[in-house]
């Protein structure tokens, strides 16, 4: 919250900080809308791996639900790139939060599994479609050396709705487990109306304006050597982030430490808290210190403390650990989406380029999962979470060998040579 604030108050007329680019009314838009998704998408969180087992399904089929999502995202991903750079952000945006509500509603009548799976995966299509959309808007309007804080500000939004949504999902789920699909579904109908009617009368991410600039192919992207090394820090974000944490955390809740849906939500939104209090100065420092050190540091964080996770037994030191694994990814978010948006830059559409990164962090949130889930069915969540260090210990490696994207003082990028 602290962050959120002292960010939108550096934009004040007459602030200190005048001098700086002000933070444009659309991305003030954005912020306010990501809060309202945010507490929608973790109503259902901690209640949603507990919602397919009342199918009466095993670990792994459970952990499928929350892969279906992520898959989805993953097929639709070039086609959401695609449609950005023809039809402009913002109406790619209110329509994929329409599909996702209406889909999140159908999930909350779902007789049995397949018809949840099926609900929970339309809903990826709508998620990839605003996803990208955002993400565009950002990059496109963001001045260059504000990019971090920028980021570090969309995603404290999120994550305060992050923090509120996991608790009032579990003490939502006291009244059944379909009730919080309903509030979701109502908060995503909110957040389109807010983001349709406020920026109605604006040109920015219009097809217009869309079509005025040129495309950055993926293949150009891939030459920078902190494309590459992002694609692979996204894999390992969406591995830990979204795929084993919120398919494994709540059933490692039940199973090992004996605890109910409270607790798990409780869990959750002790992560969000932990990257809350990291994105208080992440961002900044990413736009002052280097996208690549705060990469780094998050990535060790982060991984370090998720392979710890699953030794944790008792609900103390489960919470605390959940923390310091909050911390790590509030550390790398702003960082490395900053890296991606400076390889993109204010002047080009990079609509396929931000596709693949989301494909990346997407084949994580599906992998991440379903290979944890075995390794639990198999052997022990001691494996699962362990498995999950290991994939942030790759995208360390491969970050060290990457460049540095922060703009230097005439905000112009310093970009490699062509082999990156």
């Amino acid at each position: 919250m602290v962050a959120f604030r002292n960010f939108l108050r550096r934009t004040k007329p007459g602030s200190a900080a005048e001098e700086r680019p002000r933070l444009p009314r659309e991305i003030k838009v954005l912020i306010a809308a990501a809060f309202v998704i945010a507490i929608g998408f973790g109503l259902v969180a901690p209640v949603l791996p507990q919602f397919a087992q009342s199918f009466g399904v095993e670990a792994t089929a459970a952990a499928v639900i929350v892969s279906a999502f992520a898959f989805t995202r993953l097929v639709f991903a070039p086609a959401g790139g695609k449609l950005v750079e023809r039809l402009g952000e913002r109406p790619v945006y209110v329509a994929g939060l329409l599909i996702v509500a209406l889909s999140t509603a159908a999930c909350a009548f779902a007789a049995d599994y397949g018809q949840l799976l099926v609900f929970r995966g339309l809903g990826g299509i709508g998620s990839t479609m605003f996803t990208i959309s955002a993400m565009g808007l950002i990059v496109r309007i963001a001045p260059a050396g504000m990019r971090g804080r920028v980021t570090g500000a969309y995603a404290s939004a999120f994550l305060l709705g992050s923090i509120a949504g996991p608790f009032l999902g579990g003490l939502l789920a006291g009244f059944g487990l379909r009730v919080p699909f309903l509030v979701y579904a109502g908060a995503l109908l909110i957040a389109a109306a807010v983001v349709f009617f406020q920026l109605k009368d604006s040109t920015l991410g219009t097809r217009t304006a869309a079509a005025a600039q040129p495309v950055l192919t993926v293949r150009e992207a891939v030459r920078d050597s902190a494309y590459r090394a992002a694609l692979v820090s996204g894999f390992a974000n969406g591995w830990a982030s979204f795929g084993v944490r919120m398919a494994l955390v709540p059933l490692f809740a039940a199973a090992v430490l004996g605890a109910g849906p409270e607790v798990a939500g409780i869990a959750l939104a002790f992560f969000a808290g932990g990257t809350a209090l990291a994105l208080t100065v992440s961002g900044r420092l990413a736009d002052s210190l280097g996208r690549k050190p705060l990469v780094l540091t998050g990535l060790a964080v982060n991984g370090a403390a998720m392979a710890c996770l699953g030794l944790t037994a008792d609900v103390t030191t489960f919470l605390a650990v959940s923390v310091v694994a909050g911390i790590g990814a509030g550390i790398l978010n702003p960082a490395q989406q900053a890296a991606v948006a400076d390889v993109i830059g204010n002047d080009r559409s990079g609509g396929k380029v931000l596709a693949a990164f989301q494909m990346s962090t997407d084949t994580g949130a599906i992998f991440g999962p379903i290979l944890a889930g075995l390794l639990v069915d198999a052997f022990s969540y001691g494996w699962a979470f362990g498995l999950t260090g290991v994939t942030a210990l790759a995208a360390l490696l491969m970050w060290t060998a990457a460049r540095e994207t922060l703009v230097d003082a005439n905000l112009s990028v310093r970009r490699p040579p062509a082999a990156g």
